[in-house]
């Protein structure tokens, strides 16, 4: 959602991955009704996945396998999410290509949703799914209550901190003390940035990474963002939207940014050498966070409740319509977004429950981080998801605009006025939503 893992948020993109797209890119197999099956009677399906999204990096696959001695799991991986979205759209166009499974980032949904539905399988009838998140499912299905995927992650969004640097501006370090600083008030925490500023002993040291995570977490938090529920454009005049530019903005220009952007050049060394002090982070985002910042920072980070609870990312598994082991492959996509599996997930990798009912179990309602200072990750994330409105509305166009306004509020932070950086984040959306 939106990216690390190079989705609209995500993390690892190893070289393996990154070759496969190459592959993706010139065309997937499977959906071939010889291709079916392997010489040995079983059945293949074929799943198309992009970053990291857990199936490929752990045994899941294998387990599966072994519980189902007549089922072959054949993987591609796409290490980029734009490049696996470009490929998915040209074997969509052309009606061949497919994999019986695709991965669909959240980003994406709505455009799916309206413009491809009728390529995808109806997976509203799956038995139990009453154990996702209410808005999750939402995300993915049509007017008339087509549901064309199955939840994986999301991304709940907190706040990563330094100790070390707020102890140094004479602020609280303890977590929960830190939440109270800034509860349920995003200018709460551009006011305590404020204090960050004037108690630092270390000028060259930013209170936050960036504007723009600032941004994403308001508009996040809410229930319309860009598009109405029509499927019109609301975000000049959405009023969540003018509150977080405005925001971002005062903390832009009032020198609380290190004027970074997140997964761009810059922004690792900042976590390593300790150039800001917080992040707006989403569950994924920790990951990325541990391994660029390194062994050496390893219990000076911590993670405090964000003001509200807000949404950065996810994704799900759809099963394609044409698949000819449609049925198979429905029961496949149904066992990975099961409870037990995305714990088993977030367990082994940090991605995010999308399951209610995964929520509750104790490997993620006691999950703890030890890089960040043994942090209750699961209860602080999980708490968070669960603010999240029950209905959250999504345009065709949520990844590009959501991207095009941090390309704004960049400006901002290179020296252009708020209101300068405002028109021309609106012409460049006007122009890319045409």
């Amino acid at each position: 959602m939106g990216t690390a893992r190079k989705r609209f948020g995500s993390t690892l993109v190893s070289a393996t991955a990154l070759a496969v797209s190459l592959v993706l890119v010139a065309g997937c197999g499977g959906g071939d009704e010889d291709k079916a099956r392997t010489k040995d009677g079983k059945t293949v399906i074929s799943l198309g996945l992009f970053g990291v999204m857990g199936y490929k990096e752990t045994d899941l696959l294998d387990r599966y396998m072994k519980e189902n001695p007549d089922v072959t799991i054949e993987t591609d991986v796409a290490g980029d999410e734009q490049t696996y979205y470009t490929a998915l759209q040209t074997h969509l166009a052309a009606g061949s290509g497919l994999k019986d499974i695709q991965g669909i980032e959240i980003g994406r949904a709505k455009e799916l949703v309206d413009t491809q539905a009728d390529k995808f399988a109806d997976l509203s009838k799956t038995p139990g799914l009453d154990h996702f998140l209410p808005w999750k499912q939402a995300q993915v299905t049509t007017g008339d209550g087509k549901m064309i995927g199955l939840g994986t992650d999301i991304g709940p969004m907190a706040v990563c901190y330094r100790k070390d640097l707020f102890e140094q501006a004479g602020l609280p370090t303890d977590r929960a003390e830190v939440a109270k600083l800034w509860e349920g008030d995003w200018s709460k925490y551009v006011d305590v940035g404020r204090t960050f500023k004037q108690g630092t002993k270390n000028p060259k040291v930013a209170y936050m990474d960036t504007a723009t995570g600032l941004f994403n977490a308001m508009i996040y938090g809410e229930e319309k963002q860009f598009y109405g529920e029509d499927g019109k454009l609301i975000y000049q005049d959405n009023p969540v939207v003018k509150d977080a530019w405005n925001l971002a903005a005062d903390a832009a220009t009032s020198g609380l940014t290190a004027k970074l952007r997140q997964f761009q050049p810059g922004w690792d060394p900042g976590l390593a050498n300790g150039t800001f002090a917080t992040a707006v982070c989403p569950a994924w985002m920790l990951a990325h966070i541990s391994e660029k910042a390194g062994p050496a920072n390893q219990g000076k980070w911590d993670v405090a409740k964000a003001p509200k609870g807000a949404n950065w990312g996810g994704s799900f598994l759809g099963v394609m319509e044409d698949s000819p082991v449609k049925k198979e492959a429905e029961k496949l996509v149904a066992w990975l977004t099961a409870p037990e599996q995305q714990a088993y997930i977030f367990e082994k990798l940090g991605n995010f429950p999308s399951s209610k009912t995964a929520l509750d179990i104790p490997a993620v309602a006691n999950g703890t981080s030890p890089y960040f200072s043994d942090a209750p990750i699961g209860q602080i994330f999980g708490d968070a998801a669960k603010e999240i409105p029950a209905k959250q509305v999504l345009g065709r166009k949520d990844g590009t605009i959501k991207d095009t306004f941090s390309l704004g509020l960049q400006l901002i932070e290179q020296g252009k006025s708020p209101d300068s950086a405002w028109k021309t984040t609106d012409e460049r959306i006007q122009k890319l939503t045409r």
